[in-house]
């Protein structure tokens, strides 16, 4: 089978009206301004601090995993159920590769791709309808994954990465139309290089993304692949009987979509629209805020810190709003992977580990604004740390399995989800150290991030490593537009504005 076929080109042009203001810069309009059907290539344009800059699609193609596996269906497990039916990405920037051209590192991807996607044979699978269970599955049938080339009239240092709905957001970022990965590479004009993924978070938590990621980067390095991934469902199979704790259903509940969506009415100005931006905070201050929410006694670690802090600080900007007093709730995912395997063995252990999927739980708290104003801020780490402590047990997962077995033909949602209450989900991706394992054989990667899609209407702020100081972090928010202008104009001591001089570029 052929590892890569071409696509066939959208001949289609965006451009974007951005207004700046003191703390932010925001869309005025994403509406599409004209398409031109008679260029042979896709051309999107973004802004360089006020400055077009086109991203020009020179090709695309499908890439097919090298040595297919057999035709066949995978099931879901049940706590990939958990996962509403959205894309996630990655992407990474690097500086220009010391050796070859770009033509020559494009096949080198996709040729180290297609032997990756023999390994992660799912990732070149399909998610549909199998009559034959009655539910969603991954037909693994080798579909390919879409792979986008392009090049864009911008230097790495221009590009304003505190603003990715500015410059990743449909231009170095692909739409995965297909499948459950897409991939993006583009050449910038100094030289440098993007990789953007957008992976189906039906199928890969941020931990399996990375697992995927950094094995394609150890086979064009031509190394040995560090960990083989596995996709055997009967690690998380269900009890028989089933058994759980009535507190699971603090954790999550049944989906009910609302019957008759109400009109936003404080939405006019666009105050609600959520928003991407990138920020980095120094360790002096995540030591001082984790020493202010240890000040009960009781030692918080970073993450628990900075949860609480922005809990407060969003409850705040809704009470200098018209949320006066309304229910802010925060939650922080929590990975599952070493609790399943606690007791069970070196085997059991290193199938959680290499386990390719969801092995996720999502626990939550949930406070009046008001009442979280008043708060100290040891009170409420106190509050974030009572609520996680509730998912970090070999018990709470097995429970979760089990209590999903009942449900598993019906939407589920984390309990923090599912009204229309203001609700945060915060997932700390510092355990990843992709700055070591990005490494595609041209050099470490220069800034790496998740990215959320704009259309996405939940709030989700991640944290991750700083490639630059190792006591810093990297805060990725999507967050709606008025509570990320009050953190700028109250919080600019904490959360300050990425720039190339902070990344050294």
């Amino acid at each position: 089978m052929k590892r890569a076929t071409k696509l066939d080109h959208y001949d289609t042009i965006y451009t974007y009206h951005l207004v700046h203001q003191p703390t932010t810069l925001f869309f005025l309009s994403l509406k599409e301004i004209y398409t031109y059907l008679s260029l042979s290539k896709k051309i999107y344009m973004g802004i360089i601090r006020g400055k077009s800059f086109s991203v020009n699609v020179i090709e695309k193609v499908v890439v097919h995993a090298d040595e297919p596996c057999n035709d066949h269906w995978l099931p879901f497990t049940n706590l990939d159920l958990l996962v509403p039916p959205f894309d996630v990405g990655s992407f990474f920037c690097y500086k220009k590769p010391s050796h070859g051209s770009f033509a020559t590192i494009l096949d080198a991807l996709k040729d180290s791709l297609s032997r990756a996607l023999a390994l992660y044979y799912p990732l070149a699978g399909e998610i549909l309808w199998n009559a034959a269970s009655g539910e969603n599955q991954i037909r693994c049938n080798n579909r390919g994954v879409d792979f986008t080339e392009a090049v864009a009239d911008v230097e790495l240092k221009e590009l304003n990465l505190y603003n990715p709905d500015e410059c990743i957001e449909g231009r170095l970022m692909p739409k995965k139309l297909h499948g459950l990965l897409a991939i993006q590479v583009t050449e910038l004009k100094c030289g440098g290089i993007v990789i953007g993924c957008m992976f189906d978070h039906r199928a890969a938590d941020g931990y399996s993304a990375n697992m995927f990621i950094s094995t394609w980067a150890e086979i064009t390095r031509s190394e040995p692949p560090s960990m083989l991934p596995s996709f055997q469902r009967s690690i998380l199979k269900p009890r028989c009987p089933t058994t759980y704790s009535p507190s699971i259903g603090n954790v999550f509940a049944l989906f009910e979509p609302p019957t008759n969506p109400e009109h936003d009415h404080n939405n006019e100005n666009g105050d609600h629209m959520l928003i991407n931006r990138v920020y980095y905070i120094e360790g002096e201050q995540l030591d001082r805020v984790q020493l202010l929410a240890s000040e009960n006694g009781q030692k918080r670690s970073k993450l628990e810190a900075f949860t609480s802090f922005l809990w407060k600080i969003v409850a705040l900007s809704m009470e200098d709003s018209d949320d006066c007093n309304k229910m802010c709730n925060v939650a922080l995912a929590v990975d599952g992977r070493s609790r399943l395997s606690q007791g069970d063995g070196e085997e059991k252990e290193k199938l959680m580990v290499s386990h390719f999927g969801n092995v996720l739980s999502m626990p939550s708290g949930s406070k009046r604004s008001k009442e979280l104003k008043e708060m100290s801020l040891s009170s409420i780490a106190t509050e974030v740390h009572d609520f996680l402590q509730t998912a970090t047990t070999k018990d709470h997962f097995l429970d979760l399995i089990d209590w999903v077995e009942e449900r598993r033909l019906k939407p589920l949602v984390a309990i923090a989800f599912a009204s229309k209450e203001m609700s945060v989900m915060v997932s700390s991706g510092t355990r990843f150290h992709i700055m070591d394992k990005m490494d595609f054989g041209w050099g470490k990667v220069v800034f790496g991030s998740c990215h959320v899609p704009s259309d996405r209407t939940d709030c989700y702020v991640m944290t991750l490593p700083s490639p630059t100081n190792n006591n810093d972090w990297i805060v990725y928010m999507h967050l709606p537009m008025k509570h990320m202008n009050y953190i700028e104009s109250h919080a600019s001591h904490m959360f300050k504005p990425l720039n190339a001089d902070y990344l050294k570029i």
